[in-house]
């Protein structure tokens, strides 16, 4: 499988994600067990990008509060901290780059580790746990922008887009109507009469800027 053409690839190895690793919410195996995994595969060839908690670095909010989970991650390869939700414009995305980021991207490479910070186009709830329909607005592509920005000048050299196709949370940014269904009981968040591929466009953009094309 990791012979295809298609399948991703870092610094020549085959890259192998190990999602959800230091979070706080009773998740059901121990540092213990991943860093077994981790081990596993990086003895297998394989470049290792682990999932983690926003707030990994202090350990707190949502990561768990363990230091060894630190030690976990200074195995890896690739360090991706989830961040979609944690803020909900310009503003938030600007307090988030100074506080979290950009000392995120220090410890990592002190640590020789790559980071991969997470960038969202809007988020919603609504449909799956009756929260309001639009809690983090899009507001017609500047809020993915400004994120694509932020982690532009701070210095990261990659950035992932969550997520292609998550309709479910709001954050899709594959090809989707503006003409939706609408119910008392279901209602759906758009892409404010933008193109339906609006959002894949403008990720490739956001790629070609931070290539500095």
């Amino acid at each position: 499988v990791t012979e295809s053409p298609a399948y991703l690839h870092h610094r020549g190895k085959p890259l192998v994600a190990v999602w959800g690793v230091g979070f706080n919410d009773n998740r059901k195996y121990t540092l213990a067990e991943c860093r077994r995994l981790v081990e596993f595969l990086k003895k297998d060839g394989c470049t290792v990008m682990l999932g983690v908690p926003t707030y990994w670095r202090e350990l707190k909010a949502d990561s768990i509060s363990d230091p060894v989970l630190h030690d976990v991650m200074k195995l890896a390869d690739v360090i991706s901290p989830w961040t979609v939700g944690r803020y909900r414009d310009a503003a938030g995305v600007a307090h988030h780059t100074e506080k979290t980021l950009k000392p995120d991207l220090a410890w990592c490479a002190q640590a020789k580790l790559d980071y991969l910070p997470v960038v969202f186009p809007g988020f919603s709830w609504h449909n799956m746990k009756g929260d309001a329909l639009d809690a983090i607005p899009r507001r017609k592509g500047e809020f993915l922008w400004s994120q694509f920005a932020a982690a532009k000048r701070a210095g990261a050299g990659m950035i992932y887009v969550a997520m292609f196709d998550e309709v479910d949370e709001g954050t899709a940014i594959f090809k989707c109507t503006n003409d939706v269904p609408v119910s008392a009981e279901s209602q759906f968040v758009t892409y404010e009469s933008l193109p339906s591929d609006f959002y894949l466009r403008l990720t490739g953009a956001g790629a070609k800027m931070l290539r500095g094309e």
